[in-house]
């Protein structure tokens, strides 16, 4: 098997761990008896962005090879959610979270190890975009299994993300070996707490670029958080083959970068992602009233211009505006505020106003999980259940229904208001002229 095929085997199995529980995890505890640990369990994340960079500068880059580094944590972390039901379904909140935690601190760090293994071992850094797609089908994949297995408020996530996490942690040593790459030399502190990069923020348009990158995650963390709750009570069955669609979307929207790049520019193409999150979070307020599910899947299928016209296009800007340098320690300091300082406050915000904003949430859950028997549907079946919703009669035109979704209504209205909010401040604050040329930034002592 080629280097090629062999890598991409990783990045599919790593992402399959991952998706296999993440996108799900809301439904999974809210349907438990457990959605007051929902905003918690999703916070785990951004802490584990943030001690990531941490673990993988003074550690794994130093002492020894990526691949057993990589093969220990997912072992350690496959183990971790391996015994987490049994404490679910005991119904002790803290000991789950502080196992979720646990796999996190072990998972993040893979993310920027098998980035190191990848390039180590291609011939040509062209190939990795064909290595790295292969992480989004894993993501896909996992949520397709999950939905038409009919999981996705299981705690069956669990075991699925454990199986996998343990055979990508045995096939991480099979790997080709791939020596630390920072091994011999002296620790650099400028670098491991990203002091150099910080200095960019003294151009005026990058700290606002980081300023509104930060903000909008928080708005982000609404999604992430809590649409699998939603698409649930919505009706559809399979929220987890459902917000794959997203995903699939954004493989689409990937090869279509270069073409809006080039029209649009660094400023416009942000802001139109900016726009997406603010019609995304519209069509899913105002189609909850009726239920009403175009609006909801077009609000899903979003997440392409969403993620990639902002975050990929960021990276981009980032990588352009940093000297050579330090350009490694820019896109480390960009994912420390967004996918760290940004969603863990984001995940915070998004959890109080969800226990303030939809007070029926758990009333409703029980509803449904007393309501729907158990049944055994076909593959067509599950997936034509990806589109379309069924909430049981005993359900249907209650009160109960019609007032959680007002509920949820002003639940999606706060982050679209914010999102419109750092966009306006983006359009107004943001003047780079030359989005291509790097900053200057002056040699200190």
């Amino acid at each position: 098997m080629s280097a090629v095929a062999r890598l991409s085997v990783m990045m599919f199995l790593q992402f399959f761990t991952w998706g296999a529980w993440f996108v799900t995890l809301g439904a999974c505890l809210g349907a438990n008896d457990l959605s007051g640990s929902i905003a918690a369990a999703y916070g785990t994340a951004p802490i584990a962005a943030i001690v990531a960079p941490l673990f993988l500068g003074l550690i794994a880059d130093r002492f020894f090879p990526s691949q057993v580094v990589m093969g220990v944590l997912l072992l350690i972390g496959g183990g971790l959610l391996w015994v987490l039901p049994g404490y679910a379904e005991a119904g002790n909140a803290n000991i789950v979270y502080w196992l979720i935690l646990g796999h996190m601190l072990c998972y993040m760090p893979t993310l920027g190890l098998s980035n190191t293994i990848a390039f180590t071992n291609i011939s040509d850094q062209s190939l990795f975009p064909r290595v790295r797609v292969w992480g989004t089908i894993g993501w896909i994949a996992a949520g397709l299994v999950v939905g038409f297995k009919g999981w996705s408020a299981s705690y069956n996530i669990f075991y699925l993300a454990a199986v996998c996490s343990g055979l990508l942690g045995v096939y991480c040593f099979t790997l080709p070996h791939t020596p630390p790459p920072a091994k011999g030399k002296p620790m650099d502190m400028r670098t491991l707490l990203m002091l150099d990069a910080l200095r960019l923020l003294k151009n005026p348009s990058f700290f606002v670029f980081i300023l509104c990158s930060t903000l909008i995650c928080i708005p982000l963390a609404y999604y992430y958080g809590f649409t699998s709750n939603y698409l649930s009570q919505i009706g559809f069955k399979q929220p987890a083959s459902t917000m794959t669609l997203g995903q699939m979307s954004e493989i689409v929207f990937m090869l279509l970068i270069p073409f809006f790049f080039r029209r649009l520019g660094v400023k416009w193409m942000i802001l139109v992602g900016m726009a997406a999150w603010v019609i995304r979070y519209l069509l899913f307020a105002f189609g909850a009233p009726d239920q009403t599910v175009w609006m909801i899947l077009a609000a899903v299928l979003l997440h392409g211009v969403c993620y990639d016209f902002f975050f990929v296009t960021g990276f981009m800007y980032t990588d352009s505006k940093a000297p050579n340098e330090v350009r490694g320690q820019a896109q480390g300091m960009l994912v420390f505020f967004t996918q760290g300082v940004g969603m863990f406050f984001g995940y915070m915000v998004a959890g109080n106003r969800f226990a303030t904003s939809v007070p029926k949430y758990q009333e409703l859950a029980d509803a449904f999980k007393a309501a729907t028997p158990a049944e055994t549907v076909s593959f067509a079946e599950s997936f034509k259940q990806m589109f379309s919703v069924a909430r049981p009669e005993a359900i249907e035109s209650t009160a109960l229904l019609r007032e959680t979704m007002l509920q949820w209504r002003e639940f999606w209205l706060l982050p679209a208001g914010m999102a419109a909010a750092v966009l306006v401040i983006f359009l107004v604050a943001f003047h780079d002229r030359d989005t291509s040329k790097p900053i200057e930034i002056e040699e200190t002592a």
